[in-house]
């Protein structure tokens, strides 16, 4: 008997003892290959020497010490080393770490807040996000989230936020309207939103570049995100990057929005920030937003006793420098250009399959019942689940989810290997997720 509250209190978990490379290994000796990181988590693999290293070397000088109190040499640098890589436009900046994507979402939220009242503009208190979007699990997270099956058991508990489409192609772009009309149109839903509120009360608007679990690793149309930029410079409402899942060199930029090159006034980082290795999330702020609170309080209103914690920086650090010294974006972009072509082979005229979409390291399979309609399998038959379970079968993990046609119907797999995965490793993925998906058809059938 376990006294864990585990996801399903019914199911017996295997038990996972050791992780070697790519793969986890279980008390009974299988292995299974990790497709997915956990959650887009596992960049580095399960046995980066490197991080390992470097977070004992930590342990052995000093592991907490209350920011109240004192700074630390690993958050520092840490700190620093995430400037330099970040966008110039944001100015110089600064950053805060936390434990988690989902306290990153709840500081960042309060820092909105604050950049507004050090300002005095305390009308803005409205939060703009976008349906079938995902940015954590505490109810401040919950609250900017769109996803209705997550949100629906505390909904009573939920701040009211506003909500705007998102940029997904398969179910809204129109059959002859070209990427970048497409895009602009959809961005432009967030400029009405805004002058239906009134741009007074507007504080954020809050976006994953690529969205992560709700959508399927969905990359924005052509020009979206350029026009959410003009939009906010023009209503003086913040950009928030939620790049807590497509962050950290994922999508093959060290961060998502690079790729539409642009900047967010507030971006927050996780899960490939510390590989698995520490838990470990950050919040980056542009420098417009330091020099608000500099101008007034001087003072960061939201504090957590484990911020900027040593041993868990350190972790990040060694990431950071594992990614730069192996060249790893660089194989997240062949690698990721190799999952592309591969999954389109395999998977491009499969009946059950809708859409193939990503970008890097991070793409997904929309499982549909009617490919031509697009219906989606009912909730009920639960095919994502019953994937993930066959694919532990073919030993591999991938991460499934529901909802993403609207909310609560509509499935699909997301596939994050490590940024060390190899062409071997793709093909086997192929191979054992067409495998699972056979077995998933053949079960609901």
């Amino acid at each position: 008997m376990s006294f864990i509250l585990h996801r399903n209190l019914e199911n017996k978990l295997p038990s996972v003892i050791r992780g070697e490379g790519n793969y986890l290994i279980d008390a009974d000796g299988h292995r299974y290959l990790d497709a997915c990181g956990g959650a887009a988590v596992s960049c580095l693999g399960h046995s980066e020497r490197r991080v390992q290293e470097a977070i004992c070397a930590q342990f052995s000088k000093a592991a907490f010490a209350h920011t109240g109190f004192f700074t630390n040499d690993p958050a520092e640098k840490l700190a620093e080393r995430l400037i330099q890589l970040a966008p110039k436009s944001m100015g110089q900046g600064r950053v805060m770490f936390l434990g988690s994507g989902s306290e990153a979402t709840e500081a960042s939220l309060k820092l909105v807040r604050q950049y507004h009242l050090e300002r005095g503009n305390t009308s803005r208190t409205r939060i703009i996000a976008r349906d079938c979007s995902y940015h954590g699990n505490t109810l401040g997270a919950l609250a900017v989230g769109g996803h209705a099956g997550r949100r629906a058991p505390y909904t009573e508990l939920l701040i009211d936020c506003d909500y705007i489409e998102p940029s997904y192609a398969y179910r809204y772009q129109g059959d002859d309207e070209a990427e970048e009309a497409f895009g602009l149109r959809m961005a432009d839903q967030l400029a009405t939103k805004i002058a239906k509120l009134g741009a007074e009360n507007v504080a954020a608007f809050i976006a994953e570049p690529v969205v992560g679990a709700t959508l399927g690793s969905q990359p924005a149309a052509k020009g979206y995100f350029r026009r959410i930029r003009e939009i906010c410079d023009a209503t003086g409402v913040l950009f928030v990057a939620d790049e807590v899942m497509c962050g950290t060199g994922r999508t093959g930029t060290f961060f998502a929005l690079e790729a539409e090159g642009v900047h967010a006034d507030i971006v927050t980082m996780a899960k490939g920030l510390g590989a698995g290795y520490q838990p470990v999330s950050a919040v980056i702020a542009a420098q417009s937003i330091c020099d608000a609170i500099a101008g007034g309080s001087g003072q960061l209103w939201n504090g957590h006793t484990y911020m900027s914690h040593a041993v868990v920086c350190a972790g990040a650090l060694a990431v950071l420098d594992v990614i730069d010294a192996d060249g790893l974006l660089e194989n997240v972009r062949e690698m990721g250009a190799y999952l592309e072509q591969v999954l389109r082979d395999r998977f491009g005229q499969h009946p059950n399959i809708g859409d193939i979409r990503g970008r890097g390291l991070f793409f997904s399979l929309e499982l549909v019942r009617d490919r031509a309609t697009k219906t989606p399998f009912a909730q009920e038959l639960a095919v994502a689940p019953k994937l993930k379970k066959s694919a532990l079968d073919q030993r591999m993990l991938c991460y499934p989810a529901q909802g993403c046609a609207d909310g609560t119907s509509g499935d699909h797999v997301l596939l994050a290997p490590p940024f060390t995965v190899n062409r071997d490793e793709i093909e086997m993925i192929a191979d054992r997720t067409a495998a699972a998906l056979s077995e998933t058809m053949r079960a609901i059938r």
